[in-house]
């Protein structure tokens, strides 16, 4: 990571022009997002702390875990450790390529604005519709299984209390009572992350220490560490190696996500440039590491009758094991904890959603884009109510049953990492624009290598997400619909864009009053080519260098 520190000025240049801005009079946040032609809308609220807390409490990981153990079971303890292991390291290459760009280009549109930023001049305006939308979905989708996974906890610590039988539609009206309550929460400006945080700790203490001391003082069995590091138990019909790389790697792709929420507060943070990568890196890693102490804990203490745990009667396999470990008391206590800390979790994914697509709605891209993108007390007020509503009408499609369920909650998976991996692929395909550095940097070398590790990894992931669980037995009930879905989204989403919203969207644009331009000590000391497009970007080009002339926030 470059730095270089100056006492009360900042030195930047751009093109051949340097500047010199006084930090007495001068917001360099605000500065440099009105180079990338956006005036200040939000209040910059969120410090590297909160940032990184959001994108923590999203990845929520004891709740994630919880939803996304019986992925790991249908292979075995090992793929749950090994799989997990593996993959958080692809998946940090993931995050560093992406904190590159956030570093460069900070803004909270971030996807779809770097998309559009590499791509050839022909793609730049559909693609980063494309992008716009898929990302948008992406993260509804998985503000969708987030809840609808909170839905099914609170629902399991029903049955352990009262032996009630779960349906589909009370499963449905749990959600949307959670949805309600985290829009609710989201509109009050309060430090969520902190809480977040403190609760998520907690949750890793209890199942790495507790879970263990418990399980020992009522009787149970340590499980050996042959079972736990090498048993490998195929419960597929895919060859065993495939098994491994399908089964071993979700629960971690599912867990270890959503960090391009901090790209999303780009326009909220404090010293963007700075504090989204490191909330990117750190949020990964250090979920990543502690995830490997929970599932080594989990697996250690569970009784090794896998198909009892799959076939729970709570409905979920870790409500099952804490209450063979804990008893039924503090197995609940445990249970609505981890249901606290997954509804924490859903209210940042609707922070971070909404922030996405009130970016998006301000550059036209949405549809109702003049209505969603008003701005009230400093939040995207508006947009987080979209957000709600367009969460519970995906979630009522769960109705139809868990195979369009989980079809629907998938989109979150496959639109996701088609998000992450378009604007890496720009950067070095599309030709046209040169990257240029922020302040988080790797190098020429390390950081094409960790790009191109990566986007062979995200394209991995994609085609993973797409194939069903069982290939020799697939059926309709069986079938996994992610394609077809995300290929109907995609392709009316398309139509629309061809038909219609090309007429008005035209990538991202200035929205700065030419009066605010005038004002700008970053206009008045660059020369801005307004291009001729229906709605003109400034073609400004942001030269940071090593030591005289580097942006430091």
């Amino acid at each position: 990571m470059n730095s270089h520190a100056g006492a009360s000025s900042m030195s930047t240049s751009y093109g051949s022009t340097a500047y010199t801005t006084d930090e007495d009079h001068v917001d360099p946040d605000e500065e440099f997002l009105a180079a990338l032609g956006y005036k200040q809308e939000l209040k910059r609220t969120y410090g590297t702390l909160q940032i990184f807390g959001l994108s923590f409490s999203i990845m929520g990981l004891v709740p994630s875990i919880a939803c996304t153990l019986s992925f790991g079971l249908m292979a075995g303890p090992a793929a749950i450790i090994w799989g997990w292991l593996i993959t958080g390291a692809f998946i940090l290459l993931v995050g560093t390529g992406m904190s590159e760009l956030a570093s460069s280009l900070p803004t909270s549109g971030g996807l779809y604005f770097w998309s559009y930023h590499f791509s050839p001049a022909w793609l730049k305006v559909p693609l980063s519709f494309f992008i716009g939308i898929t990302n948008s979905l992406a993260l509804c989708g998985a503000l969708c299984s987030i809840t609808y996974g909170l839905a099914g906890q609170v629902l399991a610590c029903v049955h352990i209390l009262y032996g009630t039988e779960v349906t589909d539609m009370a499963t449905y009206i749990c959600y949307a009572t959670c949805i309600f309550f985290q829009t609710i929460l989201c509109l009050f400006p309060w430090d969520m992350q902190r809480t977040s945080i403190a609760i998520n700790c907690l949750l890793i203490m209890i199942v790495v220490a507790a879970l263990p001391i418990s399980t020992k003082i009522y009787g149970g069995e340590f499980n050996s560490m042959t079972y736990v590091f090498a048993g490998f138990e195929n419960r597929s019909t895919w060859p065993d190696w495939w098994a491994f790389i399908q089964f071993g790697s979700m629960s971690a792709v599912w867990t270890v996500g959503s960090f391009d929420s901090c790209v999303h507060m780009s326009e909220e943070a404090k010293h963007p440039s700075r504090s989204v990568p490191i909330g990117i890196i750190s949020s990964i890693s250090v979920c990543w590491i502690l995830g490997v102490l929970v599932n080594i804990a989990i697996v250690v203490c569970m009784v090794p009758d896998v198909d009892r745990l799959l076939n729970s009667e709570t409905g979920e396999p870790l409500a099952q094991i804490l209450l063979d470990s804990f008893g039924e008391t503090w197995a609940l206590l445990v249970m609505i904890l981890i249901s606290t800390g997954q509804f924490l979790m859903g209210a940042n994914v609707l922070i971070a959603v909404s922030r996405q697509m009130w970016a998006f709605a301000r550059d036209g891209g949405l549809p109702l884009a003049e209505f969603v993108k008003v701005v009230s007390w400093g939040i995207p007020l508006r947009a987080v109510c979209a957000s709600s509503i367009i969460a519970l009408i995906m979630g009522a499609f769960s109705l139809a049953g868990s195979t369009v369920a989980n079809a629907l909650f998938s989109i979150s998976i496959l639109g996701t990492y088609v998000s992450w991996v378009t604007p890496q692929l720009m950067r070095f395909i599309g030709g046209t624009v040169s990257f240029v550095p922020g302040v988080f940097y790797l190098g020429p070398k390390l950081s094409s290598i960790i790009n191109i590790v990566s986007i062979v990894f995200q394209i991995i992931i994609i085609v993973v997400s797409c194939l069903p669980e069982d290939i020799q037995n697939v059926s309709k009930e069986t079938m996994n619909y992610t394609i077809v879905l995300n290929g109907l989204i995609w392709g009316i989403s398309m139509i629309f864009f061809f038909v219609h919203k090309k007429k008005s969207y035209f990538g991202p644009h200035m929205n700065l009053d030419y009066e605010e331009i005038e004002a700008s000590e970053i206009f008045d000391a660059v020369e801005v080519e307004i291009e001729t497009a229906p709605t003109p970007t400034p073609a400004v080009k942001m030269v940071r260098e090593s030591d005289d002339a580097l942006i430091i926030y």
